[in-house]
């Protein structure tokens, strides 16, 4: 599905790829330059790896007035959603897996203050959220599965991607399409084609290319993005300073902002200094 209008680009970087140590510092570096803040919590049990919780998600609050975009990779969730939503989350994405009544779990988030997001695993079928249209505010379609960065990204899931945008435009409701998992300047445009508004993109320095082929995919235009000036100003700020480095990076999404393209990306790459320090 071709999507011919374009809207505003929206920046969401993401905290999983961040350096741990020093969240809430990277909050503040990126904070100029992001629409909001997305935080993955992983449980060990739904998914096999950890991440961090409400408890964390507290103190980061203070840190920054952006949104918090929180995907609950986690099992039980109800008997969690007050702690996240009062810790400052500000959106909340569950699995359908997650909950024996998802439907009232929705409720529940959107009682508690949030928006309410569903995500859909590989192998979770669009079904599932049809009946759900009235209550979610987002979609998210995993295209690989979750738990796990570098993934490759599953091209079965491109389908998945186009029904949940004709579901999304025949029931004309406001909700935003989420893509995560293995995106790539080979992936990215095929993704944004189906209908995403928001794509997460984690791997460090990819999100240029990602851009790039984007860019050249929906022809923005190419004075609002130079990407041949873009490595070496990358480069040399990350020579000077990690964080500076993501600084510019940033600055140059920006740029795409501007021209309008419908597309989220989030980037927070740790490993950014460890790449050119090679």
């Amino acid at each position: 599905m071709e999507k011919t209008k374009m809207r505003s680009l929206q920046i969401s970087p993401s905290l999983l790829s961040a350096d741990f140590a020093r969240l809430g510092e990277e909050i503040k570096a990126i904070e100029p330059f992001a629409d909001m803040i997305h935080i993955d919590v992983m449980d060990g049990h739904f998914v096999p790896n950890l991440s961090i919780g409400a408890p964390v998600i507290k103190k980061l609050r203070p840190w920054t007035k952006l949104p918090f975009d929180v995907h609950l990779m986690i099992s039980p969730v109800d008997p969690f959603i007050k702690d996240f939503a009062e810790a400052g989350a500000n959106s909340l994405t569950v699995h359908p897996e997650a909950s024996p009544h998802i439907y009232r779990t929705l409720q529940a988030i959107k009682a508690a203050g949030c928006k309410a997001g569903i995500a859909l695993n590989p192998g979770t079928s669009v079904e599932v959220i049809k009946p759900l249209l009235s209550v979610v505010d987002l979609i998210l379609v995993m295209t690989v599965n979750p738990g796990f960065s570098g993934q490759e990204f599953l091209v079965s899931q491109l389908q998945k991607i186009r029904e949940v945008r004709t579901l999304i435009n025949e029931a004309k409701l406001p909700i935003l399409l989420q893509v995560d998992g293995g995106i790539s300047p080979l992936t990215a445009p095929s993704v944004i084609k189906e209908g995403a508004d928001i794509v997460m993109v984690k791997p460090a320095l990819a999100y240029l290319d990602i851009i790039h082929a984007v860019k050249e995919r929906f022809q923005i235009p190419t004075a609002a993005y130079n990407v041949s000036g873009e490595y070496a100003m990358v480069k040399a700020a990350a020579a000077k300073n990690w964080i500076d480095g993501r600084r510019v990076m940033l600055e140059s999404l920006l740029s795409i902002k501007r021209a309008g393209a419908d597309i989220i990306i989030t980037y927070f790459a740790k490993e950014f200094a460890e790449l050119y320090a090679k």
